[in-house]
C-alpha cells in the first residue's frame, strides 16, 4: 500500500486502522491569545490533549485526521509534541477555512488582484504537502476548504479552486466543511467537477447535520463520500436524528460512501471549557464508540458496515492517487 503522511512521518495506508476523519487537536486564536492571554495554559492543555487521545485509542481508534488549517489557528508543532506521547496517529491538513473572504494577506495578491501574480494559496498548499508545514517537516496528508450559509462568495470560490488545483497537482484528497441545510455540498461538487477533480477523492463534510436523504444520496451518487462527522454536536441536530440517518443510509447500501467522526477538539478557543462541557457534554472523541456505534447496531447496522465506514473508506480516501 502507498504511504500516508502523519505528523511523525509516513505510515503504510494499511496501518491506518480505525480512523476518525474529521477532528481537531487544537483550534486556536493565536492573535487573541497573544494580546489577551489567559485561556491557554500550555502544560494543562497538552496534558489534557494527551489524555483525550489516549482515551480514544483505548476504544480502538488508530488514526485521527486533524483538519485544522489556516483560519483555525493551526499549530503543527504543538500537535507533534502531543503525537509523540500517544498511541494515535495524527494526520495534518492544509487549506484555508473561511465562510466568505480570504484573509487580508491574500486579498490583494494573486491573479487579477491589485498585486497581480501567481495564486499564493495554491503555492502555499503545495508547499505544505510536498515540503512540509513551516519548519516542522510535517507534510499535509489532506486538503480542507469550507462553504457555509453565505454560499460560494468570491473568496470561497477562490479557495475551492485553489484546493482543487492543489489536489490535481499532488494527488492528496479533499475534505470540506459545508452547511448541509442549504445543500452547499452540491455547489462544492460542481466547482470541483469544473476543475477536473474526481469526486471519489472528496469527502463532503458535516453532511450529518441534516436528515434529508435525497440531498445525501445526490452527494454519494455523484461519487463523493459524506462526512457524518459531527456526532456530539446535539444542539445542531439531535443524537437520535444523526444515528437514524446513518442507519437508514446503511440499510440502503450506502455504507461504502460514509465516514464517521465528531469535529471535536481537545481544546478550542471558540468555547470556554466549562461552557462547552455544559452545553455539549457528548462532543468528545469517545462518543462514537461509547454511544453512537451501539445505537447503530440496535438499528440494524452491521459490524461489516461499521468497519467499512471506520476502516476501509478512510483508507481508500487517504491513500494517495
Amino acid at each position: 500500500m502507498p504511504a500516508v503522511e502523519s505528523v511523525l512521518g509516513p505510515i503504510d495506508a494499511d496501518d491506518l486502522g480505525q480512523t476518525l476523519m474529521h477532528e481537531h487537536v487544537f483550534v486556536l486564536d493565536q492573535e487573541i491569545e497573544s494580546n489577551y492571554p489567559g485561556r491557554w495554559n500550555t502544560e494543562e492543555r497538552m496534558a489534557d490533549a494527551r489524555q483525550k487521545l489516549q482515551d480514544v485509542a483505548s476504544r480502538g481508534v488508530r488514526t485521527i485526521v486533524d483538519l485544522t488549517v489556516l483560519g483555525l489557528g493551526r499549530n503543527v508543532a504543538r500537535v507533534v509534541e502531543v503525537a509523540k506521547e500517544v498511541d494515535v496517529q495524527i494526520l495534518a491538513a492544509t487549506g484555508l477555512y473561511t465562510y466568505d473572504d480570504v484573509p487580508m494577506f491574500f486579498r490583494f495578491r494573486g491573479p487579477g488582484k491589485l498585486v497581480d501574480g501567481p495564486e499564493l494559496l495554491t503555492e502555499f498548499f503545495i508547499k505544505d504537502i510536498t515540503e512540509g508545514i513551516g519548519d516542522t517537516g510535517v507534510k499535509a496528508a489532506i486538503l480542507k476548504c469550507a462553504t457555509d450559509r453565505a454560499g460560494v462568495t468570491e473568496g470561497v470560490d477562490r479557495v475551492l479552486r485553489a484546493v482543487a488545483r492543489t489536489h490535481l497537482e499532488t494527488g492528496v484528497p479533499i475534505s470540506t466543511h459545508t452547511h448541509a441545510l442549504t445543500e452547499r455540498g452540491l455547489e462544492q461538487q460542481a466547482i470541483f467537477r469544473e476543475e477536473g477533480v474526481n469526486l471519489e477523492r472528496v469527502v463532503i463534510g458535516h453532511s450529518g447535520d441534516t436528515t434529508d436523504l435525497v440531498y445525501l444520496r445526490k452527494l454519494m451518487d455523484a461519487g463523493s463520500y459524506i462526512g457524518m462527522d459531527r456526532f456530539g454536536l446535539d444542539l445542531m441536530l439531535p443524537f437520535e436524528d444523526r444515528v437514524q440517518t446513518v442507519a437508514a443510509l446503511c440499510a440502503e447500501g450506502y455504507a461504502e460512501r460514509i465516514v464517521l467522526s465528531h469535529d471535536a477538539a481537545c481544546f478550542t478557543h471558540n468555547f470556554d471549557v466549562e461552557v462547552k462541557r455544559e452545553l455539549l457534554p457528548r462532543w468528545r472523541f469517545t462518543h462514537l464508540h461509547d454511544e453512537v456505534l451501539p445505537a447503530l447496531r440496535e438499528r440494524g447496522t452491521t459490524q461489516d458496515q461499521i468497519d467499512q465506514m471506520l476502516i476501509h473508506n478512510p483508507r481508500r480516501v487517504l491513500s494517495p492517487s
